[in-house]
């Protein structure tokens, strides 16, 4: 099986910094047609502005927790690249809970954001792989890759909103893994930890203790860099991972680990 996502077409969100930026960019580099979607329009033309006028990038500004954004977004692709093969949910928002705060309303910001965003282009960009593949008798149509936290696993009172949207991904991707199997579309995602997200990265620049702690608690000794999990979006996008769906893959340097050493034998 190949390890090419050349001549494929992907749509990469939360593209404008971080971990979305890297893999757009990666899978640009690797011969794909890129549609780069983020809210942040000023951020889209600052990173990639001067690489999507005569190459395989293109961006789009808007807000995905609107339908007819989400609507918009899989139009221009189409528009710009005929079809769309590969979508990578990478958009995510983070935010500190207070548990005990009734007029707390992070958890549901966190569920709209990083769970129905990743859930309604899923619907919306599968309606279209199996519009396009219907004189497709056999091969791969088409793979969807969902980015999700360790946190879903991990406790941490002040990260519960973040956590519990989280595990609302990871549970979503198994559930439409199931629901897209018969039309031969994959859905797996990466559950991180230990990289270098836009929003680990503002919030260390603050907090150098946070910094050390998070290198303490990965048994590799640092933090990744977001071009790290380049090549796992690479694999799950490529014919290479074609017999796997649903998975969730961990990549965090081994922090996970930590809490199995911890926990006691039965």
């Amino acid at each position: 099986m190949s390890f090419s996502v050349q001549g494929k077409t992907a749509i990469v969100t939360g593209a404008a910094n971080g971990i979305g930026l890297a893999i757009a960019r990666h899978l640009a580099d690797k011969g794909a047609n890129v549609m780069c979607a983020d809210v942040d329009e000023k951020k889209l033309a600052e990173e990639l502005g001067d690489e999507h006028e005569d190459g395989n990038i293109r961006t789009f500004a808007g807000d995905l927790r609107q339908r007819l954004t989400i609507a918009n977004l899989v139009s221009a692709t189409i528009d710009a690249f005929d079809q769309v093969d590969i979508l990578v949910n990478a958009s995510r928002q983070l935010l500190l809970t207070d548990a005990m705060d009734v007029e707390d309303n992070s958890v549901q910001t966190l569920l709209d954001q990083n769970l129905m965003t990743a859930l309604h282009l899923t619907q919306y960009v599968s309606k279209r792989m199996i519009k396009q593949a219907e004189d497709q008798e056999e091969g791969q149509v088409g793979s969807i890759i969902n980015l999700s936290s360790i946190a879903a696993t991990h406790i941490q009172p002040e990260l519960m909103g973040y956590s519990i949207a989280a595990a609302a991904v990871q549970q979503m991707t198994r559930t439409m893994a199931l629901v897209l199997a018969p039309h031969r579309i994959r859905v797996n995602a990466i559950s991180f930890g230990s990289v270098m997200s836009g929003s680990l990265r503002d919030s260390v620049a603050e907090n150098r203790e946070w910094r050390d702690d998070i290198r303490d608690h990965t048994p590799l000794g640092r933090i990744a860099a977001p071009t790290e999990l380049c090549e796992t979006v690479q694999y799950l996008a490529a014919d290479s991972s074609g017999f796997m769906t649903g998975e969730v893959l961990v990549v965090d340097g081994g922090r996970s680990l930590l809490d199995a050493v911890r926990a006691p034998a039965h």
